[in-house]
């Protein structure tokens, strides 16, 4: 009997998700195991493989947005009646944000013939590829303009990237010429009205879901903040005896993550969640990361911090940012934070303050390492001094408990030393 694919749940905050590309076509055969097509969720961009045996009969959405549990496609055997096997499921097939509804529910000799006719890869002016298939690209220094794609309206696929590393791909069709002189946004700004003088992109599904998580966190949570400066002299110096000996050469961000994880083993009202009629206080001290990508932020989490090395969180942070660039990331390794740090001083900012990542009931925003002038001892000298902001859940965390927080940890790193005991 033919089974009915639904939209799966990819991530725990995912609603819906942004079918982006079928690798499979109406008519293929599939095996259980097999990538049917990419899915864009509001965390990363995730191949939706095939869980049965048989032959791709329908495709419900080709592209666009479906909600959890909505039907995507039918797999069965060769010839069977999907139609009915649709209806036996109670389920018509949910409209797309992207496909009409007349072409979700058109035949599949119809399908099959439109897939089939062949469509120039650049006609709209930008290149249709798949997230995958443009990583492996980027990865291999292929050009991918030069490639024809034999995916869906002419959308370039794994398969057409590995057929080019194997040099069987066939070239595009040189791009037309550019026109001699191309109009600028002055031109348009003073009445050029052919010319546009700005752009919009349709919001991803990421962007969608970071809107709305931190919208609700920011006007659903209490917000307050807690400020305190930290002299990074000794954390340097420790930084510098550690990298002359370590094959790992560990970065301030580790020390600041490490100090963090001590800090909440010892107050643990910080490690909590608010859960509406519960606080919940987590036992294991599990540090979300935010990683800035294209599309946002995303929060990879280091597991455990408060027991793992310099070293081990070094490594797991740099390949978990690695990840999450490649919009590689895993579910699992995006879930189970129970405390979040930003940290922009890579960037130069000296302080800023951060809206708290869901569930947690606090997030700390790092700023920069700067020298100023300092008074040490009744004398001027010259700090290496940081900048700290903690945005606190008022429905969890009292400032009494933040401030308490943030002394263990500036005490911690202003003498890591203590990190080692």
């Amino acid at each position: 009997m033919a089974e009915i694919i639904r939209m799966p749940r990819m991530s725990d905050t995912m609603e819906e998700g942004n079918i982006i590309g079928w690798l499979k076509s109406e008519g293929d055969a599939v095996e259980a195991g097999e990538t049917l097509a990419e899915v864009e969720t509001d965390k990363a961009t995730m191949e939706l493989d095939s869980y049965t045996d048989g032959v791709l009969l329908h495709i419900a959405v080709k592209e666009g947005t479906v909600p959890i549990d909505g039907v995507i496609a039918v797999i069965g055997q060769a010839g069977e009646d999907w139609k009915s096997a649709l209806e036996a499921a109670g389920s018509d097939t949910p409209a797309s944000a992207a496909a009409p509804a007349a072409e979700v529910q058109a035949p599949a000799a119809e399908t099959a013939a439109t897939v089939a006719a062949p469509v120039a890869p650049n006609a709209d002016k930008r290149i249709k590829a798949s997230p995958l298939a443009k990583t492996i690209a980027k990865e291999s220094g292929i050009d991918i303009s030069a490639i024809s794609g034999t995916g869906d309206h002419g959308r370039i696929v794994k398969r057409d990237i590995e057929a080019a590393l194997q040099g069987k791909a066939t070239p595009a069709a040189a791009p037309q010429a550019k026109p001699a002189a191309e109009k600028t946004l002055l031109q348009a700004v003073m009445g050029n009205e052919n010319q546009a003088a700005f752009e919009d992109k349709p919001v991803s599904q990421m962007r969608k879901v970071i809107a709305r998580r931190l919208s609700e966190s920011k006007f659903g949570a209490p917000h307050f903040y807690l400020n305190v400066e930290i002299n990074m002299d000794k954390a340097i110096e420790m930084r510098k005896q550690v990298n002359a000996v370590a094959e790992v050469k560990i970065s301030f961000n580790d020390f600041i993550i490490r100090a963090t994880a001590a800090a909440l083993r010892q107050h643990p009202v910080i490690n909590a969640s608010w859960l509406g009629d519960a606080i919940r206080y987590n036992k294991q001290v599990n540090i979300g990361v935010a990683v800035a990508i294209d599309e946002g932020l995303i929060v990879p989490v280091i597991k455990n911090a408060d027991i793992k090395t310099l070293s081990q969180i070094n490594t797991e942070v740099k390949e978990l940012a690695g990840k999450a660039r490649d919009r590689k990331l895993q579910p699992e390794e995006m879930q189970g934070n129970t405390f979040t740090i930003s940290n922009l001083g890579m960037f130069g900012i000296e302080t800023f303050t951060a809206i708290i990542n869901p569930p947690d009931a606090c997030i700390m925003a790092v700023g920069a390492i700067i020298e100023k002038p300092i008074v040490k001892d009744g004398n001027i000298t010259i700090g290496n001094m940081m900048k700290i902001s903690l945005s606190c859940d008022h429905r969890v965390v009292d400032g009494a408990s933040g401030a308490q927080f943030l002394q263990t940890f500036k005490a911690i790193l202003e003498d890591p030393i203590r990190l080692l005991v």
